[in-house]
């Protein structure tokens, strides 16, 4: 298909070829809540790089889930394949979430793959990665988890952008973005299973003309009796920060939600790895009562070439 069917892909071509500020890469932060959370001591982020991919030419990572099985972290994530100018799913693996070790490409299409939303569910794993290009909202199964991955079914039709499934009293949620290159729109759709058929909520869009808290930006959490989505705020430009709202009433007929105290919750800092933005968090309760996040952040590719190499 010609690349003119293919605007984020084209995007992509763009930033490769005219060194446009889009160095995203991945970093891991702890702290006593999902609102509160910093770079973890004595880690230097950002954890994993383009530098760290060895099996294609990746032009930044960016959009990182992680999940434990067998007391190991698995984290995976868009690499940007610069040869191809597409998002492919690529894996690390941790034994404690600080210590990172790049594996490999657990994920390519002939089109355009990321945020890819990883989750356990009657102990298989599932993947809801970004599949925009394929016009639909797309469900892979681990036939071999970490490394095999196959697509089962479509659940949504239509060019949606990180898609969000969330299972919460015996039904299953779907938060998706239908407004990719404007993020403005959040739709809602809900299914009593998994495969489907997904239907629209009542109330949907849940945003609409609002860059601040339309498009997902990672893992929806249940916590303290409360559910939680992120957001990407957009404004003044794509992955400036992330907020937080707490989702208060959340049937098949109604939808109440609103933004959290201490959001948002992550924001650039001004230098280093994520000196110009983040807009992603997958956050994780651990044993002692913390959480364990893994983030990403954007810098400017000089910066992280000097990070790279130091």
């Amino acid at each position: 298909m010609e690349a003119s069917h293919y605007p984020e892909r084209d995007l992509h071509r763009a930033i490769l070829a005219e060194g446009l500020p889009r160095a995203w890469s991945i970093g891991i932060y702890i702290g006593p809540s999902p609102f509160n959370l910093s770079p973890a001591p004595g880690i230097n982020n950002p954890v994993l790089s383009s530098s760290d991919v060895a099996d294609v030419p990746a032009g930044f990572l960016a959009d990182p889930f992680m999940v434990l099985r067998n007391g190991v972290w698995h984290m995976f994530f868009e690499v940007l394949n610069k040869q191809t100018a597409r998002g492919e799913i690529g894996l690390a693996t941790s034994d404690n979430g600080f210590d990172w070790m790049y594996q490999q490409i657990v994920l390519a299409e002939p089109f355009h793959l990321s945020y890819p939303y990883v989750f356990e569910y009657d102990n298989e794993f599932y993947m809801v990665p970004e599949t925009l290009q394929a016009a639909a909202v797309c469900l892979y199964k681990a036939e071999e988890f970490p490394g095999r991955w196959s697509q089962m079914s479509q659940l949504v039709q239509g060019s949606c952008a990180d898609s969000s499934i969330l299972y919460f009293e015996e039904r299953w949620w779907m938060f998706t973005c239908s407004t990719p290159y404007e993020h403005d729109t959040l739709r809602l759709y809900f299914a009593d299973n998994l495969m489907g058929p997904w239907i629209e909520h009542p109330a949907s869009p849940i945003v609409e003309g609002n860059k601040h808290n339309a498009r997902p930006a990672g893992r929806i959490l249940e916590f303290d009796d409360r559910i939680i989505r992120f957001a990407q705020d957009c404004v003044p430009e794509y992955g400036t920060q992330v907020r937080a709202f707490e989702i208060s009433k959340l049937t098949s007929s109604d939808y109440v939600e609103r933004e959290n105290d201490q959001s948002p919750v992550l924001t650039a800092s001004g230098n280093g790895w994520n000196s110009l933005g983040m807009h992603h968090i997958d956050a994780h309760v651990v044993a002692n009562g913390q959480w364990i996040a893994c983030v990403d952040g954007l810098a400017h590719p000089q910066t992280e070439a000097q990070l790279s190499s130091g």
